[in-house]
């Protein structure tokens, strides 16, 4: 992985304490749950200790993914995002023109993208839909599930 890994400040803050989470204390929890596991015995039929060294290999695999997108990230800076264009880190609020329902989506990167928090990658079928728009814009964008039509109300930072 040599891609920059383009995030918002708050992204790269998230990943960031992921990654001392999972070097400190879950690191320690799998080494303990390996030791517990060494103590039944014959490790050759120890369903214990190869779920426990699963789960170590799991967690590693995680690390190493976290060290090499925190090596190759870019923060984004807010005064880098043209004011009133829908970019990356950009708040935007929308309105389904086929339904009249108002939505409001901050575009981030993948690895911040949670729905629940009104958070879409700008990789995600509306994210790339709204890449580049500007207010009062409006924006036709096809999902899966068929076409959505958005006006554009505000862009902010």
């Amino acid at each position: 992985m040599t891609d920059k890994v383009v995030l918002t400040r708050e992204g790269y803050e998230k990943l960031l304490a992921e990654l001392d989470r999972m070097k400190t204390k879950k690191r320690r929890e799998v080494a303990n749950q390996l030791e517990h596991a060494r103590a039944f015995g014959d490790l050759r039929e120890n369903a214990e200790y190869e779920t426990a060294k699963e789960a170590k290999r799991q967690l590693e695999r995680r690390i190493h993914e976290l060290e090499q997108k925190l090596a190759h990230a870019r923060v984004v800076d807010p005064s880098e995002i043209p004011a009133g264009k829908a970019f990356l880190g950009a708040t935007v609020e929308l309105k389904n023109l086929d339904s009249g329902e108002t939505l409001r989506y901050t575009l981030v990167a993948q690895d911040e993208a949670d729905f629940n928090q009104g958070k879409i990658s700008v990789t995600s079928p509306i994210g790339r839909g709204l890449l580049g728009k500007a207010e009062k814009e409006k924006a036709e964008i096809q999902v899966p599930a068929g076409k959505l039509k958005f006006q554009i109300l505000k862009i902010s930072r």
